[in-house]
């Protein structure tokens, strides 16, 4: 599980690298480096919410 989350932590660091590396795109009126940014924001909240679920340690017992 920890694996996971670390190669998915770096996944936007190594995406950058390559992909937003631009000057000209604009996605929803905004700079490709503004909507990379925020894009990543929300999937990390999501992330963050799917391991907060199918965690062991946050079962409750019954």
């Amino acid at each position: 599980m920890k694996k996971l989350a670390f190669v998915t932590s770096i996944i936007p660091a190594l995406g950058s690298l390559v992909v937003i590396n631009r000057v000209e795109p604009y996605v929803l009126g905004m700079p490709f480096v503004l909507f990379w940014a925020i894009c990543w924001v929300c999937l990390t909240s999501l992330f963050l919410i799917i391991t907060n679920k199918i965690d062991p340690a946050n079962r409750e017992e019954e």
